[in-house]
């Protein structure tokens, strides 16, 4: 019982995924088995759910922290959700968001207001800023010409 409600304390707190929550409980102590049951009973009330837990680390990454693509679906699989899982998430998420428009916010909040790039130096600072954000590098070329100073 002890490794169930614990459990149900970490969800309350946080959406988490099955790997995070068993994680937590073995470093808290609990015995494997009791967490095996514990993961079981949180599945079968619906506490535990890693289709849910994808779709709202993609959609904060999107929404709150402006990532590409690449990016989401990296950081859903360190939740340790499963490839097929995350991808699905990041289909679905990107699906109803316009491409362009995040990656402009991206640049937006990196320029600071300006609208154009001010030499090549700050042009190879931006690309590797936005693939580092997850953003594919045809897509990052093209936003980044565009506002290269004529």
């Amino acid at each position: 019982m002890g490794a169930y409600v614990d459990g149900l304390k970490m969800l309350a707190r946080r959406e988490l995924s099955e790997k995070q929550v068993r994680e937590r409980l073995a470093r808290k102590g609990h015995e494997r088995e009791a967490i095996d049951d514990a993961i079981a009973r949180l599945h079968e009330e619906r506490a535990l759910d890693d289709t849910r837990v994808a779709g709202a680390i993609a959609r904060t990454e999107t929404s709150i922290r402006r990532r590409g693509k690449l990016r989401v679906q990296m950081q859903i699989q360190r939740a340790g959700i499963d490839k097929s899982v995350a991808k699905r998430a990041v289909d679905e998420v990107f699906g109803a968001i316009d491409d362009d428009a995040l990656i402009e916010a991206s640049l937006n909040k990196r320029l600071r207001g300006r609208d154009t790039i001010a030499d090549d130096r700050e042009f190879q600072r931006l690309y590797r800023y936005l693939a580092g954000q997850g953003f594919e590098s045809d897509h990052i070329m093209k936003v980044l010409n565009s506002r290269r100073r004529k």
